[in-house]
């Protein structure tokens, strides 16, 4: 996807939709907590959540080819961090632009600490959504998942999904209710949680007892009773 067409995300509509994904996901990250997160993103302007329990955010946006932001690097590589380094991973619509989205999905399980939060974004593809963004992108092609996809790739990477709901409006430009929820919405969200590591016990080898010694009489012998 060029960055033009990725431009579609600054749109009004799109804008909306990633407020009520924030809104509805808010819950559910609240009980995030960590020293360290990562918000990869479409938009180049997102801001990430305000989580009181979570200390630090880097920032990476999907830039044409590459990623931009607090880092760069190219697309094709691995994402720039050693493994478990962030207690949630909050991928916005990432999956949508980028040219190898399971890979990306196993690299972002890969850089989240067992026991923290992957939560996912992005466009329902069965929804009315679909023929404006086809319209605005002049048929230029979209990798849009659905969420039945999406938790088959996220359970085969270990994680145990908590929350799948729909979200936002009917169509571009509709309105929703204040939970921002939609069973029919443009949008979905999908939270889930990485699996803790069990601790293999060690195998803890026998120590022989010694024998305990008598301090009584041999037998047979007779105790002295002279005085």
């Amino acid at each position: 996807m060029s960055q033009r067409d990725q431009d579609i995300y600054t749109s009004a509509p799109l804008r909306s939709l990633l407020a009520q994904e924030t809104v509805v996901l808010a819950p559910g990250l609240q009980r995030c907590a960590g020293s360290h997160a990562l918000l990869l993103s479409v938009a180049r302007e997102d801001v990430p959540p305000v989580l009181p329990l979570l200390g630090n955010w880097t920032r990476l946006n999907m830039a044409a080819g590459g990623y931009g932001g607090d880092v760069r690097a190219h697309g094709d590589e691995a994402l720039p961090f050693l493994d478990d380094a962030f207690d949630l991973v909050l991928m916005r619509h990432a999956l949508e632009v980028s040219s190898a989205p399971q890979a990306l999905l196993e690299e972002a399980t890969r850089v989240l600490a067992p026991g923290g939060v992957l939560a996912l974004t992005g466009l329902h593809p069965f929804s009315a959504w679909m023929p404006w963004m086809l319209w605005r992108m002049r048929g230029h092609g979209l990798a849009v998942h659905s969420p039945i996809l999406l938790e088959r790739w996220v359970r085969r990477f270990e994680l145990d999904i908590e929350r799948v709901e729909r979200v936002g409006a009917l169509w571009p430009g509709g309105r929703v209710g204040l939970d921002a929820s939609h069973a029919f919405g443009g949008g979905y969200v999908l939270i889930a949680r990485k699996r803790r590591r069990i601790a293999t016990p060690i195998r803890l080898k026998s120590k022989p007892v010694p024998a305990p010694v008598s301090v009584g009489l041999a037998p047979g012998a007779r105790r002295n009773t002279a005085s």
